[in-house]
């Protein structure tokens, strides 16, 4: 079986692209795609991860906990979805980067499900907004000792990614920028439930509504319409073309509520950002989706 697991970031899509996946749930079954309710899962592997610590999994733990997943349905690909894969968000930046679990929660799942094919789809964001996101509920003692043992500028996603290279070195992984979500949104969807290109999934321009007048997404659907053999990247050149004309301004600006957090401080993390986005770009066995 091909198990796909997205993993997150935190605060990058909200639980949105589980839903939109739920949304084509009937749809992907008819393709032999499941796509279980998270409540089916996240509490066992959370209860396997935390018995693995003490000992290797039972010979027959993948056929108990599958059977346990999949509730009588079968399939030849499973899409499974859990922003705390790695922990939750208070585990999400600690003295070795961002998730300093992820190797070991991958390291845990690939043993888990050994024998089937897994593959590991993640969102990145910008530490510009993700570290904000990240502490702004922590205490301002706990938020000081932080940011002064990892100083948001050291922090590199192409890190993370390389620690669970390092440790998997065949596991694929997919990675994004959540900033470019609305505009691939569909793409993705399609890439976990391995569908062709074009092919019409339900949710696909949700994002892009979020993000879009009313009047510019009727004109963008009519767009379509006049246009059905357009390619994803023909798609997403004609949405850019759209936003700039019909985006909605307050929605289009992350709020950034962190104490000392300076615009030159969220330039100086925006730029490197996109080295770093081109650095994971270069890490032999990731796909980048990319605009």
């Amino acid at each position: 079986m091909r198990i796909v697991v997205h993993t997150g970031a935190h605060f990058t899509d909200d639980e949105r692209l589980i839903k939109c996946l739920l949304n084509n749930k009937e749809d992907f079954s008819q393709l032999g795609v499941a796509v279980p309710g998270p409540g089916k899962y996240r509490t066992l592997l959370k209860e396997s991860f935390a018995a693995m610590e003490a000992a290797p999994p039972g010979e027959d733990a993948r056929d108990v906990l599958v059977d346990a997943i999949l509730d009588d349905e079968t399939a030849d690909r499973m899409i499974l979805s859990n922003q705390h894969f790695f922990g939750s968000p208070r585990f999400a930046i600690g003295d070795a980067g961002f998730y300093p679990l992820a190797a070991q929660r991958m390291r845990h799942f690939v043993e888990l499900f050994r024998g089937d094919h897994i593959e590991m789809f993640v969102a990145l964001c910008n530490p510009a907004t993700f570290v904000p996101s990240v502490l702004g509920k922590a205490s301002r003692k706990s938020r000081a000792d932080l940011l002064k043992r990892v100083p948001p500028a050291t922090l590199r996603w192409s890190e993370m990614v390389g620690r669970i290279r390092e440790d998997l070195p065949d596991l694929p992984i997919t990675v994004w920028c959540n900033e470019d979500s609305p505009l691939i949104w569909p793409e993705l969807m399609r890439l976990m439930a391995g569908l062709p290109a074009g092919t019409k999934v339900k949710g696909g321009f949700d994002l892009l509504r979020d993000i879009m007048s009313q009047e510019g997404m009727t004109r963008f659907r009519a767009y379509l319409a006049e246009h059905p053999n357009l390619t994803d990247k023909q798609k997403r050149r004609v949405m850019i073309a759209f936003l700039d004309k019909f985006a909605i301004p307050e929605q289009m600006e992350a709020e950034l509520d962190l104490p000392g957090w300076t615009e030159d401080l969220v330039e100086e993390l925006t730029a490197l950002y996109d080295e770093d986005v081109l650095r994971i770009k270069r890490i032999k066995g990731v796909k980048l989706i990319a605009v």
